[in-house]
C-alpha cells in the first residue's frame, strides 16, 4: 500500500486530504489519546472540534480515540495521559501545560510502548517521536514587524516601546521573543526605538495589566507595547481606553486572534494579531498519529526535513512546522472570516459594524 505524500500545503478547511489516510486507520492497533491544557474555554472548544473532525475523516470513531482537557491542572493532565494509557492508547496527542507534566507524561508512555506527539507546545527533556506547531519564531516575527509597521503608519513620535513576554517557563514563548527581539533590537540600537523596559513576563491577563502598570508607573513616557498574545494585550487596551487614550495613538500587538483582539484591531486599539489556524494544526496531528498508529514510516514531506531543537536535552525533535499569518482589517476578511475561526456574527455587532463594514466583512 503506498502512502500519500501528504504535506502542510494540503490541509485546508474542509478537512478534505484526510480521506487519504482512511486505508491506514484499519491497520494500526490502539487508539488515540488526545490530551489538551484547557486553559482557554474557547480554544479548548475549537481545537476539540477540529481535532475530533480531523480523526473521524481519518477513519477512526470513538472509542478508537479519546480528547480530554485537563482543565489548566498538571495533575489532572498526568492523570488524562495515564487513563488514556489505561484504557489502550497506542498514541498520544499531548499539548503540555509545562515541560514538567509534559516529560512526565511521555516518561510514562515510553514505559508503555505508546508513541507520542507534542503538539502545539514542545516538552522541553521530553521523549517524543514528532512536534506539531506554529512556526514560533516567525509568529514573533510578525508581532514585531507589525509593532514596527503601526509605529509608522500611526505616526507614534519617539516610540517608547515597552517590550512583553509570555511564561518564561514557556518554550513558546522563548520562540516568540526570538523572533520579536531579532525585529526591534537593531531599532533600539540605532536609537530609533527607545526600550522602556522588559518585565519577566507571564500568561495570566491580569499579572499581564499590572506589570504593564507598574511599567508606565515608572515611565510615564511609554507609547507602544509589544504584548505577546491578545489576552495580555485586552486588559491594557482597556486601561489605556479608559485612561482616555484614542484610537490609532498607542500601538499594542497580540497574537491568537479572539474576538476580543479583532475586535480592538478593528477599532484602531491593536495593531494587528498573529492566527494560527488550528484545524491546520488538528490535521498535521491527525496524519502523524495514523502513521504511528499503523507503525508506518512518517511520508518525508510531512515534516519536510524540518526540526525544532529541544534545548533541554540538545535533540532534534522531527517537526510540521505550520507558519501562521499577520491579521489586520486589511486581511481579517479572507482569513479568520473566511475560514470560520471567528464569525462576522461574533464581531460585527453594535459600535463595530461600521469598522466591519469598512474592513468589508458583513454580519
Amino acid at each position: 500500500m503506498s502512502v500519500p505524500a501528504i504535506s502542510a500545503s494540503n490541509f485546508n478547511v474542509s478537512f478534505s486530504v484526510m480521506s487519504q489516510l482512511r486505508p491506514f486507520a484499519g491497520i494500526g492497533s490502539g487508539n488515540v489519546g488526545v490530551i489538551l491544557p484547557g486553559t482557554s474555554a474557547s480554544l479548548t472548544a475549537l481545537e476539540t472540534q477540529d481535532l475530533t473532525v480531523s480523526l473521524e475523516r481519518a477513519g477512526l470513531s470513538p472509542p478508537q480515540f479519546t480528547v480530554q482537557s485537563a482543565r489548566g491542572s498538571d495533575a489532572i493532565e498526568l492523570n488524562d495521559a495515564q487513563t488514556a494509557i489505561t484504557m489502550g492508547a497506542s498514541v498520544l496527542i499531548v499539548d503540555p501545560l509545562s515541560s514538567t507534566v509534559g516529560a512526565s507524561i511521555e516518561k510514562y508512555a515510553m514505559a508503555h510502548a505508546v508513541k507520542v506527539i507534542d503538539y502545539d507546545r514542545l516538552t522541553l527533556g521530553g521523549s517524543r517521536q514528532y512536534y506539531v506547531g506554529f512556526n514560533g519564531v516567525k509568529a514573533g516575527t510578525l508581532l514585531g514587524q507589525g509593532l514596527a509597521s503601526c509605529i509608522r503608519a500611526w505616526h507614534v513620535k519617539n516610540p517608547n516601546v515597552l517590550v512583553t513576554y509570555g511564561n518564561p517557563a514557556d518554550n513558546n514563548a522563548k520562540l516568540y521573543a526570538d523572533g520579536y527581539n531579532a525585529v526591534l533590537d537593531p531599532l533600539f540600537k540605532s536609537g530609533t526605538y527607545t526600550l522602556a523596559g522588559r518585565p519577566a513576563g507571564t500568561w495570566n491577563p491580569p499579572a499581564a495589566l499590572s506589570e504593564f502598570r507598574r511599567q508606565l508607573t515608572a515611565d510615564p513616557g511609554i507609547n507602544a507595547l509589544l504584548a505577546p498574545s491578545d489576552e495580555n494585550a485586552s486588559p491594557v487596551i482597556n486601561y489605556l481606553r479608559g485612561r482616555g487614550v484614542g484610537p490609532h495613538t498607542f500601538p499594542v500587538t497580540g497574537q491568537n486572534a479572539t474576538p476580543a483582539g479583532l475586535r480592538a484591531v478593528l477599532a484602531g486599539y491593536q495593531c494587528g494579531t498573529v492566527y494560527k489556524p488550528v484545524y491546520k494544526e488538528a490535521q498535521a496531528a491527525t496524519a502523524l498519529a495514523i502513521y504511528l498508529r499503523a507503525g508506518i514510516a512518517v511520508p518525508a514531506s510531512l515534516t519536510g526535513g524540518l526540526t525544532t531543537t529541544d534545548t533541554a536535552s540538545h535533540t532534534a525533535v522531527p517537526s510540521v512546522l505550520l507558519t501562521p499569518t499577520w491579521v489586520t482589517t486589511a486581511n481579517m476578511n479572507s482569513t479568520v472570516i473566511a475560514d470560520r475561526f471567528v464569525s462576522a456574527a461574533q464581531l460585527c455587532t453594535g459600535r463595530y459594524k461600521a469598522a466591519c463594514k469598512a474592513a468589508g466583512i458583513s454580519g
